[in-house]
């Protein structure tokens, strides 16, 4: 049977005595075991600032009365760029060392072995760009930016403290590691950020506005069509009267938005695929 550890005592010059414990004692005593460091966490805060960004710039072309056209034309040069800087960065360690030592910071781990998310992204922005009206689009490529922030700030925080998303939702393959805690801070910045929207800046571009607080929801082509036919169903069924415009509507327009954005976020790095999702609920 092992003896058990002995103090060592000393006396200090005012003949105070002081006991010393060994590294292993003191843990132990303190209840944390001394092999068990705390995570450092990445908060990647130059990936967050370049990825927020991009919605203020968004934000500030749409109310500038940029033209979508010359934004779209952007994006595709950009794309041409880089989809092949990444397939070299791929193929060639050599490159892949010089392209990470340029602008490693802003990946994370899991893209320097596969497709860069900033791939995704442009892919997403030139669909929605050239596909949906110009309010919608702007909408998704702002959610794309701050609900991805939020979501990954706060999955950070909290996320440990939530229990994780399941792997598909919807029939949609969801990120795995994805936690509540950052898919309800995706929805709640989704919703506000699509309600803040509508209610102050779309009315600066009017003529291209897809909803408005006076007439809700505008059947401006195929886009809002559905929208207005579920509308009319609803009221033919006997529901009642379905107020898409003023607070209801914009309330309405948020909860939606909040979901999807969740959604959306809990999907991972396929850009396009969150874009395009995005755009579903006003589409």
């Amino acid at each position: 049977m092992p003896h058990p550890r002995k103090t060592q005592r000393h006396a200090s010059g005012n003949g105070t005595v002081t006991r010393l414990k060994d590294v292993e004692e003191e843990s132990l005593s303190r209840g944390r075991s001394p092999e068990k460091k705390k995570e450092k966490v990445d908060w990647e805060i130059p990936r967050k600032t370049l990825h927020s960004s991009i919605g203020f710039l968004t934000l500030h072309l749409y109310t500038s009365d940029g033209n979508p056209k010359f934004v779209v034309l952007a994006l595709a040069v950009a794309l041409a760029v880089l989809v092949p800087l990444d397939v070299l960065r791929l193929r060639s360690p050599t490159f892949e060392r010089l392209y990470e030592r340029c602008v490693g910071f802003l990946m994370r781990d899991v893209e320097k072995k596969t497709t860069n998310g900033v791939i995704w992204y442009i892919i997403g922005a030139i669909f929605v760009l050239s596909v949906y009206p110009l309010d919608i689009a702007v909408v998704s490529i702002l959610i794309l930016s701050w609900a991805d922030t939020a979501a990954s700030t706060i999955g950070r925080l909290w996320g440990r403290h939530t229990p994780p998303l399941p792997r598909h939702l919807l029939g949609l393959p969801l990120a795995p590691r994805k936690s509540l805690a950052g898919f309800l801070a995706a929805s709640l910045t989704g919703g506000v950020v699509a309600a803040g929207f509508w209610r102050w800046v779309a009315p600066v571009r009017a003529a291209d506005a897809s909803w408005t607080w006076e007439e809700g929801v505008i059947p401006a082509g195929p886009h809002a069509a559905w929208a207005v036919r579920a509308v009319e169903a609803a009221r033919e069924a006997g529901v009642g009267r379905v107020k898409m415009a003023g607070w209801a509507g914009l309330a309405a327009v948020g909860v939606v938005a909040g979901l999807v954005s969740g959604v959306a976020e809990a999907l991972g790095e396929c850009g396009w695929l969150r874009g395009v999702l995005l755009c579903s609920f006003a589409s």
